[in-house]
Order: C-alpha cells, then sequence, then structure tokens
C-alpha cells in the first residue's frame, strides 16, 4: 500500500476507529475526501 494512496487513507482511519462516514462505508469515497476527513481528525485529537 503506497502513502497517499485510497488504500492508505481507509487504513489509518480505521486504526483511529473510522469505518464510516455520514452512514456511507468509507471505501465508496474518493481519495480527496478521505484526506480531508483523516486531516480532520488528527486535527480534533492533537
Amino acid at each position: 500500500m503506497y502513502f497517499g494512496s485510497k488504500g492508505w487513507y481507509v487504513k489509518e482511519l480505521k486504526k483511529l476507529g473510522i469505518r464510516t462516514y455520514e452512514g456511507k462505508k468509507l471505501e465508496s469515497y474518493r481519495t480527496h475526501i478521505l484526506a480531508s476527513l483523516l486531516e480532520r481528525v488528527q486535527r480534533e485529537s492533537a
């Protein structure tokens, strides 16, 4: 899995306990949405 790929973002979000976003599975979202979601979650937890 490559850093910055869609699969990488899904894996990182699942590590943080996030499996769905707005009622849909993470796998159904495009990469840029997953990237912004991960950034937001990391900012909130810091």
